[in-house]
């Protein structure tokens, strides 16, 4: 038996044998060319690569309907079509006279390794995609057929090195239970897709490959990123049971779908779900989401041959409105910089302090011609739902100003075209630098709402990058500093009049649930697998049981010492927190 620790990619247990996915490396020939079979091999190369194009357009017809799913394919179809790749590697057939098969390896190897050089973790992760669509185009020129996952036979557990985007669209959802990778993160494609298609899996193994074999059994503990190959019989009851367990808590806890979220002693509190893509919305629902409080909107800036045209984010934000019907749906405007790049960012990609630099409305105040085409969009399909706009990572009141005012001026620009759009909807914006936390008295009196994100809050305030492992032991959201300045926003939002909502990821935390509660929140919003069970706490407690243990908290002067008074108290209240 062997125990793995991984990273945490999309939550669940899974018990099953392997499918070990191993997509052998390539062995690339390397020859010379006569002269007058130059032209010849040049021809061969974009006959390979119209053959790859065909292969995704025709794997994007056979792929269920689902924008995301979509939207990678045509990524790829976009790098295919890449001009500066292509010219690069036709260049090299003519100019060093090599065969197409050495001279495409040898160019995508030197574009995957200005992409591996990058600091942000998202651009390094789209290495993968290159190496997919490179590796398409070489299985063509080699006459070699891709191996499948659309054929599985019996449900398994997936092992795989590094799932490529288009694999994972395309594999028998139905049939993998689980997966196991050795590479990705949490912004990975597989991370996204997992969670999308709600299957358990841990990624960021490094190892796991060398280390199994297809038909062994191993288990998949999404929930704390670990996997056990090959588990003796103790650990592999121990897990049943828990499987069990696990099922039998989803199940009950869906059961409170229709009931709401209300403390014994009768406070209503709001749950909403936090979305990466349109296809989500089904679980945002069947979770018993009251609404959607955060969507990102950055799915639309992904591609790598520009950003997503009016048009398109029209009919994804239409859909996403239309999907929820009646309840509200939080749009997020285009959140990016500091550790969350896409393509086209330019110079914002070698700022010395991405954390402190171009980031979120900075960057689109500057980039008038990208924001006007989101709030154009966003305002188009404000009337097919109950849309509310929420503007991320304001600093003061005159950043404030700016973007009411340019949202006035998208207003008076679609009024004069004559398009349509509804005039009053709730604008908001995030809570999560200091500055605006300490000013939330002053900000909340120009915005309907505020909602918190703890995940930068706790980041800018403590003065340490979450991403940084040697200093992660300091990222404490149980820290006193934050505790209090949590207090200070909700009371000054309140003081105004205007409600608080939470979209960091410590609204989804359990442990937390009752000190939001007894700290005046609102509204949470967190991952739809998170809601039932974030009801299930708050309908087991008063009002009156939050506020005493807030004020117990209060008065305690270290995280170490709130750490473990939160967890006695609440293990002693509820014991499915331990599955």
């Amino acid at each position: 038996m062997k125990e793995l620790k991984g990273i945490s990619g999309s939550p669940g247990i899974a018990i099953g044998k392997i499918f070990y996915y191993l997509d052998e490396n390539l062995s690339v020939p390397e020859f010379d060319l006569v002269e007058e079979d130059v032209e010849a091999e040049v021809q061969r190369y974009e006959t390979a690569l119209g053959r790859a194009e065909k292969e995704l357009q025709e794997l994007k017809k056979s792929t269920p309907s689902g924008l995301e799913e979509s939207r990678f394919l045509d990524s790829h179809i976009l790098m295919l079509q890449d001009p500066d790749f292509n010219s690069k590697v036709v260049e090299g057939i003519r100019k060093e006279k090599k065969n197409a098969e050495h001279m495409l390896y040898s160019t995508a190897k030197e574009f995957i390794q200005v992409f591996k050089n990058l600091k942000d973790p998202y651009l390094r992760e789209r290495t993968v995609d290159f190496y997919d669509v490179s590796r398409r185009v070489l299985n063509h020129l080699l006459y070699r057929e891709r191996i499948s996952l659309n054929d599985l036979q019996e449900d398994v557990i997936l092992v795989v090195h590094n799932l490529m985007p288009s694999d994972a669209v395309a594999m028998d959802k139905r049939r993998v239970k689980g997966i196991a990778m050795d590479a990705g993160g949490k912004t990975s494609h597989t991370a996204i897709l997992a969670r999308a298609f709600e299957i358990p899996a841990v990624l960021g193994l490094s190892t796991i490959t060398s280390q199994v074999r297809s038909g062994d059994e191993i288990i998949i503990d999404g929930n704390s990123g670990k996997v056990i190959i090959s588990p003796d019989q103790e650990t592999r009851d121990r897990y049943v049971n828990r499987l069990k367990q696990w099922q039998k808590r989803e199940s009950e806890l869906l059961t409170l779908n229709e009931l709401p979220a209300e403390t014994r002693d009768g406070k209503l509190i709001q749950l909403f779900a936090n979305v990466e893509i349109p296809e989500e919305t089904d679980s945002v629902i069947v979770h018993g989401a009251e609404g959607i409080g955060l969507f990102r909107s950055e799915f639309l800036f992904l591609d790598p041959g520009g950003f997503s045209t009016e048009e398109e984010q029209y009919h994804s934000y239409s859909r996403v409105l239309e999907d929820m019907g009646d309840l509200p749906v939080t749009i997020r405007t285009l959140d990016v910089g500091g550790d969350k790049f896409i393509p086209n960012m330019g110079e914002a990609l070698e700022e010395k302090n991405p954390l402190l630099g171009w980031r979120a409305i900075r960057y689109c105040l500057s980039h008038r011609e990208v924001f006007r085409v989101q709030m154009r969009a966003l305002l188009r399909a404000s009337v097919h739902g109950n849309l509310r706009i929420m503007f991320p990572m304001v600093s003061g009141v005159e950043e404030l100003d700016m973007l009411l005012a340019y949202l006035q001026e998208i207003k008076e620009e679609l009024r004069g075209e004559g398009i349509p759009f509804k005039e009053h909807f709730p604008v908001g914006i995030m809570i999560e630098v200091p500055s605006a936390a300490v000013t939330t008295d002053i900000l909340a009196h120009k915005v309907d709402f505020v909602s918190i994100g703890t995940n930068d809050l706790i980041q800018y305030t403590i003065a340490v990058d979450r991403g940084n492992e040697k200093v992660a032991y300091l990222y404490e959201p149980f820290h006193p500093a934050i505790l209090r300045l949590l207090r200070m926003i909700i009371d000054s939002a309140h003081a105004a009049s205007i409600p608080v909502n939470m979209c960091g990821e410590m609204a989804g935390d359990p442990m937390a649930a009752v000190i939001l509660l007894g700290l005046g929140l609102d509204a949470y919003s967190m991952s739809a697998f998170s809601i039932p069970e974030i009801k299930k706490i708050i309908r087991s407690v008063s009002m009156a049981d939050a506020e005493e243990m807030v004020g117990n908290i209060m008065d305690m002067r270290s995280n170490k010492e709130i750490d473990s008074y939160v967890k006695e108290w609440m293990s002693e209240r509820f014991d499915f927190l331990s599955l």
